[in-house]
């Protein structure tokens, strides 16, 4: 059994790009034993076999794997604000805008600026630099599926434009997929790199201490040009914006000075 196991690990990190070897394994073992026992495989390979020959089955799968918080449009009212007042702003200046999606998750928040995007310029002026710390949930966020909850926000004409529907699930398009890049990234430890016309960091920093905020509020600060924007999570207003060469210039939407 542990060496079926850990065959098993390797054969989902070729097949999917997420590492089983991350996870406690005792406890991890145990979800897998339970799920596969529930569908009536008898092993991890005969439920392997599956996984690689039905959508149905590898979506179930990735979907029990990566614990799922983030959706599509959350918060819809500030998105449409993103819309049509923030990048409208951005876009008089210049045609292509460099965006940067931090600690992005499972990818739906990187997607949803690149749909909403696509509304105002040519897919191919898209680029959006997408980070996370976690390697699984980036190499979620590069497969593109996921459950319908995660699109209870979408407008339905992205919804057709943007998305695939296989056995209860929705594949991302590849035209939108290829305008995203994910990378693996460290909010408090790794450099910034410099020049964004946006910055999208929401709902993490409420995670984050006081003195740990102010110290990335600076370094996004300067990952901006003068005049990018900062867009921040819903419960994450910056109090004193000045500090860091901030100005409000619309509910959790932040200008650079």
């Amino acid at each position: 059994m542990p060496q079926e196991y850990e065959e098993f690990i390797r054969n989902i990190k070729m097949l999917t790009g997420i590492d089983l070897a991350l996870y406690k394994e005792g406890q991890m073992k145990r979800r897998l034993t339970s799920l596969y026992e529930k569908r009536g495989y008898h092993s991890f390979s005969e439920y392997y076999k599956d996984i690689q020959t039905s959508p149905g089955v590898l979506n179930e799968f990735l979907d029990r794997m990566t614990i799922n918080v983030s959706e599509f449009y959350r918060n819809v009212k500030r998105w449409e604000v993103l819309e049509r007042k923030i990048l409208p702003l951005l876009l008089e200046s210049n045609k292509k805008l460099k965006i940067w999606s931090a600690a992005c998750s499972t990818g739906e928040e990187p997607y949803t600026i690149a749909m909403i995007l696509s509304n105002l310029v040519p897919l191919n002026q898209i680029e959006i630099l997408a980070t996370d710390l976690d390697e699984n949930v980036l190499a979620r966020a590069k497969l593109g599926i996921y459950p319908e909850r995660s699109l209870n926000e979408v407008p339905e004409e992205m919804k057709r434009k943007y998305f695939k529907k296989e056995e209860g699930f929705y594949h991302v398009d590849d035209a939108i997929k290829k305008r995203v890049t994910f990378k693996r990234h460290n909010l408090l430890a790794d450099r910034f790199e410099q020049g964004f016309d946006l910055v999208v960091c929401r709902n993490v920093l409420i995670y984050f201490t006081e003195e740990a905020k102010g110290l990335l509020y600076d370094k996004f600060s300067t990952s901006l040009k003068s005049g990018g924007v900062f867009f921040v999570g819903s419960t994450e207003q910056i109090f004193t914006p000045g500090k860091y060469q901030f100005e409000t210039i619309d509910t959790f939407f932040y200008k650079k000075q």
